[in-house]
């Protein structure tokens, strides 16, 4: 994978994509997500009435109402005979899902306040990447060359070195708000709204799930992230940076390069850059459900950092 820069996260995200450089104001449209109740049953009876009429003449009834009445005990037993009972998972709590943005945002959700073990099962540790014990004697700039180099077989990794000062900023927001939205730019299409959810599954583990927010708002907790993103620590105290690694899965519609536009407004607003009052604002705002909270707002403030 190839070398990106960022003023603070560096290595990671190389600067938007041309297109979002040149259209900072044709993608400020935000495509809301709806859903139309049909009446199967009307489209139905629509698309066969002239052969249930003409099956009514022929049974000697006046009309389709009396046909249905005559065949109501059929219906209802094949009706019966079909159906299938399905068990009902119980209802997730509201702190395992954050309710629907638009408007209002969705309550602060609660975040745990114990860690895990670092050898919790599915969290890969640094040590699965690198030899902790030879990586501590390198000077800083070749830890950051062979971390890269660790990643660039692979084109759907992403990677950073991150200074400890300013992951520790992006940390302590991270457990006031664990959860936002952020646009992502569709040239021709206006922007999606993706959801980012942070966890902390072990000591030195800190991750970060994007996921689409219509599929987030239609499977709830059964959503699957496109994008994933983990924070490792074990080298913070030593070498004073955390080591980033992250992971796009392929055809769930987000690039890598959009997957690092998304990593880089997650750095502006958490690591409050540029006008820091603002997205602080609205950090807090969406975490307290605030009706204040407008997405054309968040756009706009997405827009500054290309």
């Amino acid at each position: 994978m190839a070398s990106f820069r960022v003023p603070v996260l560096r290595h990671v995200i190389s600067g938007a994509a041309p297109y979002l450089r040149a259209t900072q104001r044709r993608w400020a449209q935000v495509h809301d997500v709806r859903f139309l109740a049909t009446q199967q049953s009307d489209r139905v009876l629509e698309k066969y009435r002239e052969k249930l009429a003409k099956k009514a003449q022929e049974e000697g009834l006046r009309d389709i109402n009396e046909l249905k009445e005559a065949y109501k005990d059929k219906i209802q037993h094949l009706k019966k005979k079909a159906s299938i009972p399905l068990p009902i998972p119980n209802a997730p709590t509201p702190s395992s899902i954050a309710s629907s943005p638009f408007p209002p945002p969705p309550p602060a959700p609660q975040i745990p306040t114990e860690k895990l073990p670092s050898s919790t099962p599915g969290i890969k540790t640094l040590s699965s990447y690198l030899d902790l014990e030879k990586t501590r004697a390198l000077p800083q700039k070749e830890l950051e060359a062979i971390w890269r180099l660790r990643h660039v077989s692979d084109a759907q990794s992403l990677c950073a070195v991150i200074p400890i000062d300013v992951y520790r900023t992006l940390e302590a927001t991270a457990k006031k708000h664990p959860h936002f939205i952020l646009p992502l730019p569709k040239e021709g299409r206006g922007a999606e709204i993706h959801l980012l959810q942070w966890t902390f599954p072990a000591e030195n583990a800190v991750t970060v799930l994007f996921t689409h927010l219509a599929e987030f708002k239609l499977r709830g907790e059964f959503s699957q992230p496109h994008t994933t993103i983990t924070h490792h620590l074990e080298l913070a105290e030593d070498k004073g940076v955390v080591l980033l690694q992250g992971q796009v899965v392929e055809g769930r519609g987000v690039s890598v390069d959009e997957a690092k536009w998304l990593v880089m407004c997650l750095q502006k607003f958490y690591g409050f850059g540029g006008d820091k009052s603002e997205r602080k604002r609205l950090l807090e705002l969406f975490g307290k459900g605030d009706p204040a909270f407008k997405i054309e707002d968040l756009v706009e403030e997405a827009e500054k950092i290309v």
